[in-house]
């Protein structure tokens, strides 16, 4: 049986490709870097991180990007014996425009280096790539519409205006032809996460509707033309929990279509799993599959019936894959970091951290405040339990209180609780908690040990132990054993609906080590090891 969710923790937007009989899902990271995750399978059932092609400047350079900008929903697809990768790099949030530039590159295969970038268009985001069988290629983009109000006499506009087809030319690398707006989408509206497939004489379009939110679902048309008329779904839409609040996989929708090679049929999408009481995905939108069937009238549909994703669908064949290790410590004795682990925005790594400057420890330079859109000193894991602990060893000697490195959980500049150590101007060495809970209208922290807990001289443990919505920070010594510091706090607040809630925030939690050093001088933080349980306990 497959498991839902598949890729666990943020892994959202996911397009599926299969070669021969390797399956990949390419997912969206937003402002984290290297851009755009990679997995691969051979059965549907277990996934294995094997690439994040968008790792140069030239490529993707994210500094100033703000929160939940960044690579938007990419698409990848196989054809002409090589990968092709289309990707958006969203520069703006907020108000009424996204400034969303979309390119593609390409590989030989999917471990070999990434081409540089080939810019598209920037008329809307998530861009799609279509290989048609008469050898033609055709690029999809639902298109933003920034005018919300009535405009020369024209009605109110919606932002989501339809979806956009035109012709690419691979030999020029430039789109040729007029855009035309295909797919004005269903009456559930904002209509985006355009992908073609064709089968039987049908042009197949399935997108995302609903937002990314509770009402999300993938919607579902075919036309006999691939410019259109596109007519709908019996059902209107294939996968959506929107009127299912019972269901375990909330939020469904924005995936694709893929055939195994004896002829079954799979579907991807998004999906989260929110927490009681509040209903706040603390892992983020996470990726799903679904099992389908076709039916005599040439329409999709889910095995069993019905559009409410399923948590256990049928596996293509038996197979005794083991799932991912629940338990993972990770020792710093490589050359590059370990590969769950990622950074912020920066194609420039190199002056936020290092492998080599001390042998067997991660070394971290103290650059910009947490949160900083530039260059932020952040290196974190995604949390894929609702349940778990993190540790590490830090060795820290701060010779101002503007010198901050510890352990943290991380969504956003607005959303996260760090546990940190630093210097106070009489009592020393001290550990402190800067928590700022979801308040996205100044970002002001809350400071909860007010000067600090005094921890004497040498490397310090820390920890923290989340359980759902709470979280409770551990400390300790060399040669002690673990203290609770701090209250406990609010984990749900680091979530998709914490702060600006779930169409503001589209990213997901991360467990990892950061340092700042507002004083401009770069202090180094140490850390010796980092250690992720789903499920265990701390204290």
């Amino acid at each position: 049986m497959i498991r839902n969710p598949i890729l666990p923790g943020f892994n959202p937007d996911p397009s599926i490709c299969r070669v021969g009989e390797d399956y990949y899902i390419a997912t969206s990271t937003f402002e984290w870097y290297p851009g755009v995750q990679i997995h691969h399978s051979r059965d549907l059932v277990s996934w294995r991180l094997v690439r994040r092609p968008l790792e140069r400047a030239s490529q993707l350079d994210m500094r100033g990007n703000p929160d939940s900008c960044g690579v938007w929903a990419p698409c990848l697809s196989h054809a002409d014996g090589q990968f092709w990768l289309v990707y958006t790099d969203v520069k703006r949030f907020d108000g009424n425009f996204k400034d969303a530039h979309n390119y593609i590159v390409t590989a030989p295969s999917i471990d070999a280096d990434w081409s540089d970038p080939v810019y598209v268009n920037s008329s809307g985001f998530d861009p799609s790539l279509f290989h048609d069988d008469d050898g033609r290629k055709w690029f999809l983009n639902m298109q933003w519409n920034h005018r919300t109000e009535s405009y020369g006499g024209m009605p109110k506009s919606p932002a989501f205006d339809g979806i956009l087809l035109q012709a690419w030319d691979p030999a020029e690398r430039r789109l040729v032809g007029p855009a035309r707006n295909i797919f004005a989408g269903s009456p559930l509206g904002l209509v985006e996460g355009p992908h073609l497939f064709k089968r039987n004489g049908w042009y197949y379009l399935t997108t995302a509707e609903g937002g990314t939110g509770y009402d999300h679902a993938v919607t579902m048309a075919r036309s006999r033309t691939i410019d259109g008329p596109y007519e709908m779904h019996p059902d209107v839409h294939l996968i959506t929990s929107k009127d299912h609040p019972e269901a375990e996989l909330q939020r469904a929708g924005h995936g694709q279509y893929v055939e195994t090679p004896d002829g079954q049929a799979y579907h991807t999408h998004l999906t989260g799993r929110p927490l009681p009481p509040k209903g706040r995905c603390t892992l983020g939108r996470e990726t799903a599959i679904q099992k389908c069937v076709w039916r005599d009238d040439d329409w999709l549909y889910l095995e069993g019936g019905g559009p409410v994703p399923k948590v256990e669908v049928a596996a293509p064949f038996a197979t005794s894959a083991a799932g991912r290790a629940s338990e993972v410590a990770y020792r710093f004795d490589e050359a590059a970091l370990p590969d769950d682990f990622q950074w912020l925005r920066t194609p420039k790594p190199e002056r936020l951290f290092s492998l080599v400057e001390r042998p067997g420890f991660l070394r971290l330079f103290g650059r910009e405040s947490i949160g900083s859109w530039f260059e932020h000193s952040l290196v974190a894991r995604r949390q894929e339990h609702h349940d778990f602990s993190a540790e590490t060893v830090l060795a820290f000697r701060p010779d101002s209180y503007q010198q901050v490195a510890g352990l943290v959980h991380y969504y956003n500049r607005h959303k996260f609780h760090a546990l940190g150590l630093t210097l106070h101007e009489t009592l020393g060495r001290v550990l402190t908690i800067l928590s700022c809970p979801g308040d996205h209208v100044n970002g002001r922290l809350v400071f909860p040990l007010a000067g600090g807990v005094p921890v004497g001289e040498g490397a310090v443990a820390l920890s923290m132990d989340v359980r759902g919505n709470d979280l409770q920070f551990f400390w300790r010594p060399a040669d002690g054993g673990w203290n609770e510091i701090g209250p406990v706090l609010d984990a749900g607040v680091v979530s998709d609906e914490g702060g600006r809630g779930e169409h503001g925030s589209f990213t997901g939690a991360f467990a990892g080590m950061f340092a700042f050093d507002t004083s401009g001088r770069a202090q180094v933080a140490d850390f010796e090891r980092f250690t992720y349980r789903g499920g265990a306990a701390n204290g």
